[in-house]
């Protein structure tokens, strides 16, 4: 019911109207069926040009064109979205603003977190043991002797590289190594093969309805506006 009472089928049905009124009417009934057959003729013509962007209509060169042209379309879509969007240098401002701002590029609380203290501890221990000290420790209970600095090392290891996390030394090298050109670029890379594998999983029917889901509704007013000017032309002709 949406469909059959859209702007289209009711510009239509008005200019049917008017003509049955022009063969009725005792007063200028030529004057009437002049505007109803031109506001007919108006609404028809761009009812069908906006049908035939859509739909293949046989004999009618040119028809069809959205679907005919899909990979134009495609290509099309994917320049807008690559050319005004997603742009090496929109990214690299976008980089260069948040560096500018103090924002965290890197969360490094992970990395401190994830570090293996125990591990490391560990493998100080076997140095050691491997070292010239390694006797020494022997005769003084050997690896054992060494465990009640376990908990005091691991704190003071995690202070060290938060303390060095957090110097300006490290977040200058830090800032330097991250090249926010290079980035954009990686960015835009990965930007592209998923706008390109996005694209090629459309069909043409699926480009067709997104086009007139996009342009459909305000097309309409084309047959509307068509019909309105083909009935002053039609008033028009009858006193010319």
């Amino acid at each position: 019911m949406k469909n059959l009472f859209n702007k289209s089928s009711v510009t239509n049905l008005l200019s049917v109207v008017v003509i049955g009124v022009g063969y009725i009417s005792p007063v200028q009934p030529e004057l009437i069926k002049s505007i109803g057959f031109f506001a007919l003729s108006g609404a028809i013509t761009n009812w069908l040009a906006i049908y035939m962007l859509f739909e293949k209509v046989p004999f009618l060169y040119g028809s069809g064109v959205i679907p005919a042209r899909f990979e134009e379309f495609k290509l099309s879509i994917k320049q807008l979205m690559m050319h005004q969007f997603f742009t090496a240098e929109n990214i690299e401002q976008f980089i260069q603003k948040e560096e500018q701002q103090g924002s965290k590029m890197l969360n490094l609380d992970p990395f401190l977190n994830a570090v293996d203290y125990d591990k490391i501890f560990e493998s100080l221990v076997a140095s050691i043991m491997e070292s010239s000290f390694g006797g020494m420790l022997m005769m003084m209970g050997g690896q054992e002797a060494l465990a009640p600095l376990k908990e005091p090392f691991t704190e003071k290891m995690r202070l060290t590289l938060v303390e060095m996390i957090e110097s300006d030394r490290f977040k200058t090298a830090l800032k330097d190594g991250l090249d926010a050109h290079k980035i954009g670029v990686d960015i835009i890379d990965k930007i592209e093969s998923v706008i390109d594998k996005r694209l090629s999983e459309l069909t043409p029917l699926m480009v067709k309805e997104m086009v007139q889901a996009i342009i459909r509704q305000h097309l309409g007013w084309l047959v509307v506006w068509g019909g309105i000017f083909g009935a002053l032309m039609g008033a028009m002709f009858v006193f010319a």
